[in-house]
């Protein structure tokens, strides 16, 4: 019976569905996460009825007809872009974005590399890096006897140094922004990367059109709502409960038929 593999697409997307909602809730408190979700589309239709077709009247037409859906499978898992709150830690190099944009870093293969994670740190060398060593770009150097770092909400670095009384630059840190941030491929560890579907990376300063403003001592939080997610999580395992009933009442029913054929 049809209704036995339909039902069966249905308790699949499901599973993948809670799936996705257990990822968001893993992250809860992963700085910079954005929650996904699952989007589903129907599968090929049987058509047992045309419409359109001439009816027993020479003049008339069939108004509808008759299709079957065959089930259900996942199209996208869509990455909801939207601010997390901000969560004040005090540490000089914990920077959060308030807005949008991504701050960028080089990966292991010397490729650019982007994250909402702003909990930076420096390395031996004194170069600002993320909490795995990858340096943030443009490169960021503290020099010798830094005492305090400030950065501006336009992404300006300055160096307080050990017996003087001015700042110094140390640089200027970028963001970046995507036409469809949604399309960027992740990688795991807070980090993302550019693709065809995403478009080419947009580069600018912190504060100007398009781009968020720096907050140092501050980093962002996930974005997930768990209420929305255990709600969710609910209603995907009652969806999934109803297709399990289906396929039993679907094995019930071809009982029936082979008890009555025999």
């Amino acid at each position: 019976m049809r209704a036995l593999s339909i039902a069966a697409t249905g308790m699949s997307a499901q599973q993948l569905n809670v799936e996705v909602i257990a990822n968001n809730i893993a992250n809860i408190n992963t700085t910079g996460y954005k929650r996904s979700r699952a989007e589903f589309t129907d599968l090929l239709y049987q058509v047992e009825r045309m419409q359109g077709i001439p009816a027993q009247s020479p003049d008339d037409i069939v108004p509808e007809g008759a299709q079957l859906g065959l089930g259900t499978r996942l199209s996208a898992i869509r990455l909801i872009n939207v601010q997390g709150p901000l969560a004040e830690t005090g540490n000089q190099l914990d920077l959060a974005i308030n807005g949008p944009g991504w701050f960028q870093v080089l990966g292991p293969e010397g490729e650019i590399l982007y994250t909402r994670s702003g909990a930076f740190n420096t390395d031996a060398a004194g170069q600002i890096v993320t909490s795995d060593g990858y340096p943030v770009e443009p490169a960021l150097t503290v020099p010798a006897g830094t005492t305090g770092i400030e950065i501006t909400e336009t992404g300006e670095v300055f160096a307080k140094l050990e017996g003087q009384a001015d700042l110094v630059a140390v640089g200027q840190i970028t963001l970046s922004s995507f036409t469809n941030s949604a399309g960027l491929n992740a990688l795991g560890g807070n980090l993302f990367q550019a693709t065809e579907a995403s478009g080419p990376a947009v580069n600018g300063v912190p504060g100007t059109i398009s781009f968020g403003n720096i907050r140092q001592g501050y980093l962002e939080n996930s974005n997930v709502d768990p209420i929305r997610d255990i709600t969710e999580l609910i209603s995907a395992q009652r969806a999934y409960e109803m297709n399990s009933k289906v396929i039993q009442a679907a094995d019930d029913m071809a009982g029936v038929v082979s008890k009555g054929i025999r």
